[in-house]
C-alpha cells in the first residue's frame, strides 16, 4: 500500500461500519498488530512516554512525537494516526503547524485535545478550543490529500467539565469541520448513546472503563465508527513485566511459561512489515 493509498484508505474506513485501531509503541509492536489483522494504527502519547521513562500528559515534545510517529509509519504499510495531545501548544497556529508536520512524516491523521497542560490539567476556554480545531481543519484541508483530523473533548475523562459541556464542544468541533470526534470515557452506555445522537460525524471511543464491558457488536450497533485502545496494550505489557518481576522476587518463574516463542514473534514481525 502506497502512502497515498493508505491516506485514502484511512479516510474511507470512517465512512461506514466500525473498526478497531490499536496503538503500538514501537516498530515491533506495530508489525505484530499489523500481522494480526489491524487495518490502521495510532500512536499513543502515554505509551511513547513510557518507553522514555516519562509520565503521560506533556511528557513528550513535538519533535520526539513526530520522530516516533515517523518510525511507526515506516514499520508497516498501514495508515497511522498521531496522538498529538493539545497540538503541542496553546495557540491555533501551534495546532496548524503540528498538522502540517504530521503530514510531512506520513501520518494519515491526528487527534487534538482541548486540554492545557501545566501543574494541573485544565480545559481550554470554549472559544480557544474551537479556534484550535478550526486551525487544524484548515491546515488539513490545505494538504491536498486526505487527512483525518480528530477533535477531542477530554474534559469529562479528566473531570474538568460535565457531559453536556463535552457534547457542546463536540458539536462545535463538528461544525468546524472535524473529520472524527472523540470524547474519551463516557460514564456508561446511555451516555455514549446520548453523544452519538447529538452528532453526525464519525465517533471514536476508547476501550477503557465502561466501554470494556461492551462488545464490538454492541458498539457497532450503537453507531460507533472507530475504537482505539490508547495506552491499554502498552499497560497490559507493563502489567506482564510487573507480574513477572513479582514472581522473580518471590523465587519462581511461572509467568514465563506464557512467553511467546521466538520463532512465533519473528514470523509476526515479518508478516506485519508490509511495504512501509
Amino acid at each position: 500500500m502506497s502512502r497515498t493509498d493508505r491516506h485514502e484508505r484511512f479516510m474511507a474506513l470512517h465512512g461506514s461500519g466500525c473498526f478497531v485501531m490499536p496503538n503500538p509503541w514501537d516498530a515491533g509492536s506495530a508489525r505484530m498488530m499489523a500481522a494480526m489483522g489491524a487495518v490502521a494504527l495510532a500512536t499513543s502519547s502515554a505509551a511513547h512516554a513510557f518507553t522514555l521513562g516519562r509520565p503521560d500528559m506533556g511528557g513528550v515534545t513535538r519533535d520526539e512525537a513526530l520522530a516516533h510517529a515517523e518510525d511507526i509509519v515506516a514499520s508497516t504499510g498501514l495508515p497511522v494516526s498521531g496522538d498529538f495531545e493539545n497540538g503541542f501548544g496553546d495557540t491555533p497556529e501551534d495546532v496548524a503547524e503540528t498538522v502540517r508536520l504530521a503530514a510531512e512524516v506520513g501520518l494519515s491523521g491526528c487527534g487534538i485535545e482541548d486540554m492545557a497542560f501545566g501543574e494541573s490539567v485544565t480545559a481550554y476556554d470554549f472559544e480557544l478550543a474551537l479556534e484550535k480545531i478550526r486551525a487544524g481543519v484548515a491546515a488539513a484541508r490545505s494538504l491536498g490529500r486526505p487527512f483525518v483530523l480528530t477533535a477531542r473533548a477530554d474534559g469529562v475523562m479528566n473531570g474538568v467539565y460535565d457531559l453536556s459541556q463535552g457534547i457542546l464542544r463536540l458539536q462545535a468541533f463538528e461544525a468546524a469541520g472535524a473529520d472524527c470526534l472523540y470524547l474519551p470515557v463516557p460514564p456508561g452506555q446511555a451516555e455514549l448513546a446520548q453523544i452519538l445522537a447529538a452528532v453526525k460525524a464519525p465517533l471514536n471511543v476508547l476501550a477503557v472503563g465502561p466501554v470494556q464491558d461492551m462488545s464490538l457488536g454492541t458498539l457497532t450497533g450503537l453507531g460507533v465508527r472507530r475504537i482505539s485502545l490508547g495506552s491499554q496494550m502498552a499497560r497490559l505489557t507493563h502489567a506482564a513485566i510487573r507480574d513477572a518481576m513479582a514472581a522473580l522476587q518471590a523465587g519462581h518463574f511461572t509467568p514465563f511459561k506464557a512467553a511467546a516463542r521466538g520463532d512465533e514473534i519473528d514470523a509476526l514481525l515479518k508478516g506485519g512489515r508490509g511495504d512501509g
